[in-house]
């Protein structure tokens, strides 16, 4: 796949126009106030690994509705406390795995909180069940189109209101300094990562690595790849519904939410990436309200910067949590 979508002189002078609907923040504030009825109820497990540096928590709280998401709590054994922490959201058809998949943090001195993904986890296993009290219209197979009909039954309602409860998940935890919370991810990961930022105004850090869930419109007309097709083929069987399915992903656009971002953020952009197109990320970068950095991939696929993605990650989160 030779560089898509936008060159990199191209990149950096891509600036759209965001599509924000007028109630944007209001939407939120009902969303969270909604969730927040329904007592956090952090548990904390303690689970017996093979790793001796590192001390593993099966971890259950309550997102969306009170449904009980799970996830897992890495504690460095050897370090002191209260603890820096890195919030991990997770790519799309992803669930939380096990905890031999997120050791780059503890291994950097941090604790991390690892938050699986409702209905979630094709590819690596999730253990969070999706139930919608309330489907509403029609949808293509796939998250992306699922309530298309009513922002307030779409799928990342519930998916985004359970990232943002896992940051009072994080805080709740007596080994965790609450000042100091990092949110990051790859893909969908980084996509929640910039939406969390938008929505809890106090964290140290961002880290979106190509992300996932920005500038949808676009999407749909830089790439064929999953799952942004998944929009395009709904489209393509509903014609009469294109303005109606963008007015509700408007509320779920990373886009809008990192207007409103005020920690330093780090964002990755992969030249050649077909499964996130580099103007439907640099179109997030741009609206970034915060400090910002960015980090080109120029011959990067959906992978970023593969090997060499983790090392930058590291790197900015050291400068910004220790």
């Amino acid at each position: 796949m030779a560089t898509i979508d936008l060159t990199e002189a191209q990149l950096h002078d891509y600036d759209p126009v965001r599509e924000e609907p007028p109630d944007f923040d209001a939407f939120w504030r009902e969303t969270l106030t909604e969730a927040r009825k329904h007592d956090l109820d952090p548990d904390f497990v303690p689970v017996a690994t093979a790793l001796s540096a590192v001390r593993v928590h099966d971890v259950t709280f309550s997102g969306w509705a009170g449904d009980r998401i799970r996830g897992w709590l890495l504690l460095p054994a050897a370090a002191g406390e209260p603890l820096p922490c890195v919030i991990e959201y997770v790519d799309v058809d992803r669930g939380r795995a096990t905890p031999y998949q997120w050791l780059l943090a503890p291994a950097a001195g941090f604790a991390t909180l690892v938050v699986d993904n409702r209905g979630q986890g094709s590819d690596l296993p999730g253990d969070t069940p999706d139930v919608d009290p309330e489907p509403y219209g029609g949808s293509a197979n796939g998250y992306l189109t699922r309530g298309l009909g009513d922002p307030r039954r779409h799928y990342y309602r519930r998916l985004m209101t359970d990232a943002v409860r896992a940051v009072e998940v994080a805080r709740a935890h007596p080994a965790v300094d609450a000042e100091r919370i990092a949110v990051t991810g790859d893909g969908q990961g980084g996509g929640l990562a910039l939406t969390v930022a938008g929505l809890v105004p106090d964290l140290a850090a961002v880290v979106a690595n190509v992300p996932l869930l920005c500038h949808y419109r676009r999407a749909t007309q830089a790439t064929n790849a999953q799952p942004y097709f998944e929009i395009t083929r709904y489209l393509r069987t509903n014609p009469d519904r294109v303005e109606q399915t963008f007015a509700t992903l408007s509320y779920f656009d990373a886009v809008n939410h990192a207007a409103r971002i005020t920690a330093p953020t780090l964002v990755s952009v992969a030249l050649m990436d077909d499964v996130c197109p580099p103007s439907t990320t640099m179109a997030a970068y741009r609206h970034c309200a915060g400090p910002k950095r960015l980090k080109v991939w120029p011959y990067g696929d959906h992978s970023g910067g593969a090997a060499h993605a983790a090392g930058v990650t590291a790197q900015f989160l050291a400068e910004h949590l220790r």
